[in-house]
């Protein structure tokens, strides 16, 4: 088999689409290094519209979802070709780029499960001139499975351990941990919110797209009845394989607690992130009690006060950025997808069942040649 080794792109925007991270990744002997990597800006016009689309605020006729589904794609293809200008590389040095697109429902569960991302990649195809590959989680869910996460087989390939389980933990706006074993086993789901509901908190107060650092939460102060209501919730009780997303954990949920409009939004947000710290660490506690260390990545790792109240829980397990394993964790993601899709063109599965709860191992990804 060829080893396909060379430059890939890979692009996602996440549950809280704060913009689409893009990676540029080299591949040498299967082993993946970053070249470059950049944060692309959504115009905010249609920032929104995803978010209103994602959270069922708004409903698109057809001829809306064919708009936004090229307006998606041409921002993913503006994104890539700004990673490569960055790196000075041009479009003929690439092999190919993988793509995820931008989720905007994910019901993975029920008599017709299915997950739907956008971001036509024939657009991107066309107008970045590399090859593209993209529609990653369908044939998982096809195959019964949650389509997510998909990142923990990238996890293992680069940050699996020498002695000891360790588990990797991605701060999105979903959390989702992975734990590794030196004998190879690997495991992972989604916990629940990690960084999506206190963006859209803050935004609805401040009008900000995140809380830096977490400021306005360590303003405010958490309240432990809001904090047991919201735990309440069945999401955290049930067993992996299980995904989620913006679909479940969005403003209008946190707004179906009536204790909310009682509290001010500094206590909210406080509450908002020891939310997603306990659950985190109940998580770990429970599928993963045996990791010997937690290393982070993604965007909640710059959030100093969610990094100190997720060490709080922890039970004193050491929690390292991925920076300490010279792997930046604002593209861990986007590189996971440049290794799909080098997991594509070698003909490789991409999915492990053991972590989505699929039949079997499952090649992910449709190929649109480049022009």
């Amino acid at each position: 088999m060829a080893t396909m080794d060379g430059l890939y792109v890979g692009l996602i925007s996440g549950t809280s689409a704060d913009g689409i991270d893009a990676a540029l990744v080299r591949f040498e002997q299967g082993r993946p290094s970053l070249v470059a990597g950049l944060v692309h800006a959504w115009s905010e016009p249609l920032r929104r519209r995803i978010l209103a689309v994602a959270q069922d605020e708004e409903r698109l006729d057809l001829d809306d979802y064919g708009r936004l589904d090229v307006a998606v794609g041409q921002a993913f293809a503006d994104a890539a070709q700004a990673v490569l200008a960055k790196a000075g590389i041009t479009p003929s040095e690439v092999t190919a780029l993988g793509s995820h697109g931008q989720t905007i429902r994910h019901r993975p569960d029920g008599d017709r499960p299915f997950t739907l991302q956008i971001g036509d990649p024939s657009v991107i195809a066309e107008r970045t001139g590399i090859a593209t590959i993209a529609d990653f989680r369908r044939p998982d869910v096809a195959a019964g499975g949650q389509g997510a996460p998909l990142v923990p087989a990238f996890h293992a390939t680069v940050l699996r351990p020498n002695e000891g389980a360790r588990v990797v933990l991605n701060l999105g706006g979903i959390a989702n941990v992975t734990r590794l074993t030196p004998e190879g086993e690997v495991t992972g789901f989604d916990t629940g919110p990690a960084n999506g509901l206190m963006d859209a908190w803050c935004l609805r107060h401040r009008g900000e797209a995140f809380d830096r650092d977490g400021r306005f939460a360590a303003s405010g102060t958490v309240d432990p009845d809001l904090l047991a209501e919201l735990l309440d919730d069945a999401y955290f009780a049930l067993p992996p394989p299980k995904s989620t997303g913006r679909e479940h954990f969005h403003l209008a949920w946190l707004d179906l607690h009536p204790r909310v409009a009682d509290l001010t939004p500094a206590d909210v947000q406080a509450t908002l992130m020891a939310l997603s710290a306990v659950s985190i660490g109940d998580a770990i506690a429970r599928h993963a009690g045996d990791a010997l260390d937690v290393v982070a990545c993604g965007g909640g790792v710059h959030n100093a006060a969610l990094m100190d109240a997720l060490r709080m829980r922890l039970e004193g397990r050491p929690l390292h950025a991925s920076t300490a394993f010279g792997i930046d964790p604002d593209f861990m993601e986007a590189m996971g997808f440049a290794w799909l899709a080098y997991r594509r063109l070698r003909g490789e599965p991409g999915n492990l069942p053991a972590v989505t709860g699929a039949r079997g191992p499952r090649l992910l990804g449709a190929l649109y040649a480049a022009p």
